[in-house]
């Protein structure tokens, strides 16, 4: 039994349940009772163990949608390069990791040009008398381009008739895929399960209860997916809900994405199944030429290969979906999905739920067709925090005026769009309640959510993204996956000064629950600080010391 508390409850059916309760008792993997510390004594035969929360909140855990379980996990325990002040401190922080390498690979992830002084990439002749003539490669923080050493080249010749190519040690599109493959080649199968369970375990650290995997050829390996699969189903942790992002091999698109979906136990040929690249590396299709560029991106699928790929999985009873940014990219997968609509029918659609991640340049005309077809968004709003406003990486690229569309939370969850929140983990970090946070402080304003709708977004959000419709609630008879969080500054519910249509929003599943004991995140009080992670009533994180009982 937890009693004495603050539980953010809800219910399947309204009116079943209070909408604030104080305690409940977890039988197994399910909770057997959730109510009031009036009634907890009542309920207390057979209880063996009681937790006391004094006055701690308790939630549903946490689902990132969009995570990279062996990148992630490389980039805690590796070479960090975020934050960087300068091409000199990430040269600098390059040539200190390779000492301590003594001549190892050199795997770092994290520049951002954009916030140097310098404004350019590492070049492969300064990386290789920073790593000694070793080979490096290190992922720009969108993971869309790298910088890499000559040594690293050499292992590749092929690199160099590859497009996106330079001299410079400078990879971008076709390249980048190629010299990211030698790289994911380097790491040992003790190195990708260590990786592994560091992210596994600071996910649980964070309360979150669940991540989902994409994995993809360009981007990880069946193998890596796989192997996290397996780890989930062998140790305790978060849950692991595992895509694959490679066309279907029907209608003329190359491979056999649904055949290997399958094999590995994914949900979906879905996920980072590339449409185009990421705007900071100026590989992300736009519909007009970058405002720092004489070019509009890059294109990687039509909508004909889209439409197919979305017949396929449909048909298959898998779950489709596309990595689209750019406006160009999200208008060829949006006509796709139209066309697919056209010869199997809405209702079908529907059902599949299929995804669509990142969704950063997206129109009202686009949102209608994702709302029709119940597409899920999943969704960054760390990348506005990051990026976005007047002076940051979107205006640079894009100019202002394009910059301030970018990422319509408010406007896709008022249409009807159920938005799942993620991190993209490692291009920005696991970080649930900085997200939400995010999301509330969207620098165009009438894009802004409420925290509710932001928790919402980030556990109900994820389960339905998942095709779990009852996850992400607390109600008895359902999984006890849950958090309890030090209650840190003030709470309150949905912020007033939001438009109503981001008030409302963000509950896909419309079960009601007590925004009054969230937190408000008003951006200078600390984020509430997670004290335990629960698991289908297994804990699988404790902070010692902090949670009684």
């Amino acid at each position: 039994m937890y009693r004495n508390g603050h539980v953010y409850a809800g219910s399947a059916n309204t009116g079943d349940l209070p909408t604030a309760a104080t305690a409940l008792v977890v039988e197994g993997e399910s909770i057997a009772w959730l109510g009031d510390e009036d009634a907890a004594d009542a309920h207390a035969d057979g209880v063996d163990h009681v937790v006391d929360l004094d006055g701690a909140l308790l939630t549903p855990a946490f689902v990132d949608a969009h995570v990279h379980a062996t990148s992630t996990g490389i980039a805690l325990e590796g070479l960090d390069l975020t934050g960087a002040a300068s091409l000199a401190e990430c040269l600098s922080r390059v040539e200190a990791f390779a000492r301590g390498r003594r001549g190892g690979v050199v795997l770092g992830h994290g520049w951002d040009e954009t916030t140097w002084p310098e404004h350019r990439a590492p070049t492969r002749q300064e990386l290789d008398r920073a790593s000694y003539g070793g080979v490096v490669y290190l992922s720009r923080i969108d993971v869309h381009s790298a910088a890499v050493s000559s040594a690293l080249l050499a292992v590749a010749p092929e690199v160099r008739a590859a497009a996106g190519f330079s001299d410079s040690g400078h990879v971008t599109t076709e390249a980048h895929h190629v010299v990211r493959r030698v790289a994911r080649e380097s790491v040992t199968p003790s190195q990708q399960r260590a990786a592994q369970r560091a992210t596994r375990r600071r996910a649980a650290e964070l309360g979150i209860g669940a991540f989902h995997e994409l994995g993809g050829p360009d981007i990880s390996s069946a193998e890596d997916l796989r192997d996290l699969l397996d780890l989930s189903g062998a140790e305790a942790g978060p849950d692991v809900v595992g895509y694959w992002g490679e066309l279907g091999g029907t209608g003329g698109s190359a491979g056999d994405g649904i055949g290997r979906a399958r094999a590995l136990g994914a949900l979906g040929a879905a996920g980072d199944l590339f449409a185009d690249g990421a705007i900071g590396s100026h590989t992300a299709c736009l519909r007009a030429v970058y405002a720092d560029a004489e070019h509009a991106g890059h294109a990687y699928l039509t909508s004909a290969q889209a439409r197919d790929h979305v017949l396929a999985c449909t048909r298959a009873g898998l779950q489709a979906g596309f990595h689209a940014i750019g406006d160009g990219a999200l208008e060829t997968v949006v006509a796709g999905l139209r066309e697919a609509a056209a010869l199997v029918g809405v209702p079908a659609l529907r059902a599949a739920r299929h995804r669509l991640e990142h969704v950063e340049m997206v129109d009202l005309a686009m949102i209608a067709t994702l709302s029709e077809l119940g597409v899920v968004a999943s969704v960054q709003p760390a990348f506005d925090a990051l990026w976005g406003g007047g002076q940051g990486m979107y205006a640079e690229r894009l100019g202002v005026g394009r910059a301030r569309t970018l990422n319509p939370l408010a406007s896709m969850a008022g249409a009807g769009v159920v938005l799942a929140f993620g991190s993209d983990s490692p291009v920005t970090p696991l970080d649930p309640w900085g997200t939400i946070r995010a999301a509330a402080h969207h620098h165009a304003v009438d894009q802004r959510l409420s925290v509710a709708a932001g928790f919402a977004a980030h556990t109900r959000g994820g389960w339905w993204a998942a095709r779990r419709d009852a996850g992400g609630v607390l109600a008895v008879g359902l999984p006890a996956t849950f958090a309890v969080w030090g209650r840190i500054g003030a709470v309150g519910g949905p912020r007033s000064d939001l438009p109503t249509a981001a008030r409302a929003q963000g509950d896909p599943g419309g079960r009601g629950a007590d925004p009054s004991v969230l937190p408000r995140l008003d951006g200078e009080t600390p984020l509430p600080r997670c004290l335990r992670t629960v698991v289908r009533g297994r804990t699988i994180f404790e902070a010692t010391g902090q949670v009684t009982g």
